[in-house]
């Protein structure tokens, strides 16, 4: 370990420290997502399971609310349900990473497992250089940094990073998203036999490029996997406009499905779908576990979306990762499911079945409070159809669009809005909520909205509202929570 390794840790400690306290008093932290211990958590990172441990990985700047230099935290379980709050797996360090050890992926090879990252480093000017890094552990735990593994290629801007590894055949390949010298998004593939020794192939796909026409200036956080008899491509295009109900946070997440030719490094597919409609979503990576399953998380925030006017800023912390999700491909779409291990954190089930409204707005007995789970099932929907949470946000369905709503983080007298049309009705609602998160499963998880919410910490209420006749069955549970251990 370097000195300045040693001085960057110690320093980090000291800021857990010092505001343990404040952090911890807030009343908007969170029973079963993963947040940072004090300052800034953006991007995972690292996802992986290794020997029956979940690795999982974060964005996070210790000193600051906003951005930086950023460290890689590090959580890990056996189970999903009890973390370890691990000490940072890399922190900025060295020549090649100094200003920030940005996102990348794990692999495991050999019984060791390696992380491969992006080293930001700026001159004194700000002028940007990039590389691809790579760091070995033998205990998953203390990682050992091998430095630069693939230098910028011709025909790129420093904008070119984020390395998601894998192994298809006898090599492997690394994504990263990039912006081409004309400032077009761009999915870069590079190839190695043996990690060390990378080649670039060229761009599978990207801004003008497979009748994509104009399709944003930068590609963040690409992950390529299979599922069922698709290659998918995820990645965070930054430059779309708002389309309609379309693209509406400042940068998007989403996928391409199609066909990945490794031999030419070519990717055809079809149109760019948004994997979540809520209002933070963002950066989301996948794993392959040992169980078999393709298992998601995203970052639940937005760069450059009003970060500066969430409220736990106030407490000297700010962003949470969604819960883990498993992805699966129902022949024309990836649909996202809660984790079976989610069903742990429940308490006795409460059930209500057939409730009608008619043009009323009612309670239903018991249904209340956070941390919770909802499971809506729908019978008869005439008009419109509302959930107030708490008297601050609100699910309606009207017209087959169904809009979630809540009050603008940055003018408290504007409502802002999400929507997503749904051509086959609304069938099913399953809602996750934390203390300041909600989570939305829409039909089985055809759609998804993924959101911060900050209700008044003792605002409990859930109210139903319908504009001519409803009716359904509704199941709660509330929720324990996960288990955590600091380091």
């Amino acid at each position: 370990m370097s000195e300045r390794d040693q001085e960057l840790r110690e320093s980090a400690a000291e800021e857990i420290k010092k505001h343990k306290e404040r952090v911890e008093s807030d009343p908007y932290r969170l029973s079963f997502h993963h947040m940072p211990p004090v300052g800034l958590l953006n991007d995972p990172n690292g996802l992986v399971q290794w020997n029956g441990t979940y690795h999982l990985f974060y964005q996070w700047m210790p000193f600051d609310t906003g951005h930086g230099a950023k460290f890689w935290g590090h959580y890990t379980s056996k189970d999903l349900m009890n973390w370890n709050h691990e000490k940072p797996a890399l922190t900025p360090s060295d020549w090649f990473d100094k200003n920030g050890v940005y996102s990348g992926s794990a692999i495991v090879h050999n019984d060791l497992l390696y992380l491969f990252y992006t080293g930001n480093v700026k001159d004194e000017n700000g002028n940007r250089e990039t590389y691809q890094c790579m760091a070995v552990s033998e205990d998953g735990v203390n990682f050992e940094k091998k430095g630069v593994v693939v230098e910028l290629p011709e025909g790129y801007t420093a904008h070119f990073r984020d390395p998601k590894v894998w192994k298809q055949g006898e090599h492997w390949y690394m994504v990263i998203g990039a912006q081409s010298e004309d400032l077009q998004g761009k999915a870069a593939l590079l190839r190695s036999d043996n990690l060390y020794d990378w080649k670039h192939l060229g761009d599978i796909t990207g801004s003008g490029e497979n009748e994509l026409g104009s399709f944003g200036y930068m590609w963040e956080c690409p992950d390529v996997f299979r599922l069922e008899d698709q290659d998918i491509l995820l990645v965070s295009p930054q430059g779309l406009e708002s389309d309609g109900m379309d693209f509406a946070n400042t940068y998007q997440s989403g996928y391409f499905a199609g066909k990945l030719n490794y031999d030419q490094g070519e990717f055809k597919h079809g149109d760019f779908r948004e994997l979540d409609r809520g209002f933070e979503f963002y950066a989301p990576q996948t794993t392959l576990d040992e169980k078999g399953r393709r298992i998601l998380v995203g970052w639940m925030g937005v760069p450059d979306q009003y970060e500066q006017s969430h409220p736990t800023i106030e407490h000297q912390w700010i962003h949470c990762l969604t819960m883990p999700r498993e992805l699966t491909w129902n022949g024309s779409q990836i649909i996202q499911s809660p984790l079976e291990e989610m069903k742990e954190m429940r308490g006795p089930v409460l059930m209500h079945s057939s409730i009608t409204i008619e043009n009323d707005q009612k309670a239903v007995r018991g249904i209340e409070g956070r941390p919770v789970e909802l499971n809506i099932e729908f019978d008869r929907l005439d008009d419109q159809f509302a959930i107030e949470l708490f008297q601050y946000a609100s699910i309606s369905y009207k017209d087959e669009v169904l809009t979630l709503s809540r009050p603008h983080l940055e003018d408290k007298t504007k409502t802002e809005f999400r929507r997503v049309p749904l051509q086959q009705g609304l069938k099913q609602l399953h809602l996750f909520i934390d203390h300041s998160t909600l989570e939305i499963f829409v039909n089985g998880g055809e759609e998804v909205f993924s959101s911060r919410i900050y209700p008044q910490p003792e605002e409990e209420r859930i109210l139903f509202t319908s504009l001519g006749t409803s009716t359904f069955s509704v199941e709660q549970w509330k929720l324990g929570g996960y288990k955590w251990n600091d380091e």
